[in-house]
C-alpha cells in the first residue's frame, strides 16, 4: 500500500501529529539494502528443520512486498522506512523478524528487503527473482493490498490474474532458489482500516485526497451503495487470502499465516499518525510478532 502525494497537503490543513524519529540499532537503510549475487553466500541447510521439512531457525531472510514491508509512512510523510520494517528493520523498538530469528548483528548481513511501495502482485515476480539472487534460506512475503486499493472497484486485479501472477512468482523464486523456505502474510483487513480509522476526522480527511478509494471514499456514507462497495472490496481481499493459502499449500517449502495478519484486531495506535492507512512503528512490531510465532511454531497455523 502507498499513500496518495495529496496526503502531505492535507497535513498541513489537520496537523496530523508527526512521529518520532526512526532511530535504529544502526544507521540508515540497516538491513534493508539488495546485495548482489556474489556477496550473498548461499544458505546452508539447516540441521534444526522438522521432520516436515520446515526449518523453525532460517540462517537469512529475503523480504519481498509492498509499502507495508518499505515500513512507508511510518517515520515520516510519504517516505519509506525500512529500518522499522517488520520484516528486516533493525529499529530496537520493531524488533524485526529478522532480528528476532537471527540477532540484530547477523542480521544486518543476512537479511535483505526487495519490497517495492505501490507494488501489486503483477510486479511479485521480479522481486522473487532479485530475492533468490540471495540464496536465502526465507522468503517472506506480503503483498495484496494494492491490488484491493484502487480507485475504484472496478479496478480491483481480477483473482484469476493474482492468482496467475503468484504461481508465476513462486516458479520464479524456484527457478533460483529450489529449497527457500516461504512465509506468506494474509493481505490486512481492509474493511477493518475502515471502520477503526473513520473514528478519527484527521484521518478521513486525508483519505478523501485519493488513498484506497475503493474501501476509503466517503468514510461516513453508510448507504445501501456505500456498503455495497465496501463489501466487495471485502470479498476480493477475502478470495485473494484464499489464492495465497492455496498456491502455498501446493509447495512443500511455503507456510501460509492461516490468515493472522487479517484477523489481527489492530486499532488506531497501530496506524501511521501521518495517513491513517498504513502500519505505524506499533504496528510493524505487532506484523512482526504474528511472522515470527507463526514462522517458529512446530506446525503451520491452521
Amino acid at each position: 500500500m502507498r499513500t496518495a502525494g495529496a496526503a502531505l497537503t492535507a497535513l498541513s490543513f489537520v496537523g496530523a501529529a508527526a512521529l518520532a524519529g526512526c532511530g535504529g540499532d544502526g544507521s540508515g537503510d540497516g538491513v534493508s539494502r539488495n546485495a548482489s549475487a556474489a556477496s550473498s553466500p548461499a544458505a546452508s541447510p539447516s540441521p534444526s528443520a522438522s521432520a516436515s521439512g520446515w526449518n523453525p531457525d532460517p540462517g537469512s531472510v529475503a523480504a519481498v512486498g509492498d509499502s507495508i514491508t518499505r515500513g512507508f509512512d511510518a517515520c515520516s510523510a510519504l517516505a519509506d522506512c525500512p529500518e522499522v520494517s517488520w520484516a528486516t528493520g533493525n529499529d530496537s523498538v520493531v524488533r524485526s523478524l529478522a532480528v528476532r530469528l537471527l540477532g540484530a548483528s547477523r542480521a544486518a548481513d543476512r537479511s535483505w528487503n526487495h519490497a517495492v511501495s505501490g507494488a501489486r502482485m503483477v510486479q511479485l515476480p521480479e522481486q522473487m527473482a532479485l530475492a533468490a539472487k540471495e540464496r536465502p534460506e526465507l522468503v517472506t512475503v506480503m503483498m495484496g493490498a494494492n491490488d484491493a486499493c484502487r480507485d475504484s472497484v472496478r479496478l480491483m486485479t481480477p483473482v484469476a490474474d493474482f492468482r496467475a501472477s503468484f504461481e508465476a512468482s513462486m516458479r520464479q523464486l524456484r527457478t533460483g532458489a529450489p529449497k527457500a523456505q516461504v512465509y506468506v502474510s494474509s493481505v490486512p483487513d481492509l474493511k477493518r482500516l475502515w471502520s477503526t480509522g473513520r473514528l478519527d476526522e484527521t484521518g478521513k480527511k486525508i483519505w478523501s485526497l485519493g488513498i484506497c478509494q475503493s474501501m476509503l471514499a466517503d468514510a461516513d456514507d453508510l448507504g445501501p451503495a456505500a456498503m455495497a462497495r465496501r463489501d466487495a472490496v471485502q470479498d476480493r481481499v477475502v478470495a485473494y487470502n484464499g489464492v495465497l493459502r492455496d498456491v502455498c499449500a501446493k509447495d512443500r517449502y511455503c507456510r501460509y499465516d492461516g490468515g493472522a495478519v487479517f484477523d489481527f484486531r489492530f486499532t488506531g495506535t497501530q496506524l501511521s499518525r501521518w495517513d491513517w492507512f498504513h502500519p505505524s512503528r506499533d504496528g510493524q512490531a505487532r506484523l512482526a510478532e504474528i511472522a515470527y510465532r507463526n514462522i517458529t511454531a512446530a506446525e503451520p497455523p491452521a
